[in-house]
């Protein structure tokens, strides 16, 4: 069953109110959809989840699913796993901390049309 093995623990990364953040302690997530088991570990910087800041779109997905928002945003820099996959456990993570259906499918089809390009820049920004 995917879950949440650990809770999320983060402080501000910056000192400055421009929405980093940095994890306390490791946030460990485990998927079924991926198959593994995720450590996002102590010292990683987040955004949290990437969402638009007009107001409407915010609204419906804005701060919703931190935990989830974490492992997702990991698993684009680090990709171990491929873009779609990374998606899949975005929703995945979502549900596991009861977000509703209906915002974590609108979080899913957010990052599967507009994650693209964050994808590829952090691939070809990643040594080899």
């Amino acid at each position: 069953m995917s879950r949440f093995l650990t809770r999320l623990v983060i402080e501000n990364a910056t000192g400055c109110d421009d929405g980093r953040w940095r994890l306390a302690a490791a946030l460990v997530y485990q998927s079924d959809v991926a198959a593994d088991v995720f450590i996002v570990p102590r010292g990683f910087v987040t955004d949290l989840a990437s969402v638009p800041r007009l107001p409407v779109v915010f609204w419906l997905t804005g701060g919703t699913s931190n935990e989830a928002a974490v492992v997702h945003d990991w698993l684009y820099t680090t990709q171990p796993v491929p873009r779609a996959v990374a998606d899949k456990v975005l929703r995945e993570a979502s549900a596991a901390t009861r977000v509703p259906a209906w915002r974590r499918w609108l979080m899913y089809w957010g990052v599967r049309l507009g994650g693209a390009s964050h994808w590829s820049t952090t691939a070809a920004t990643r040594p080899q």
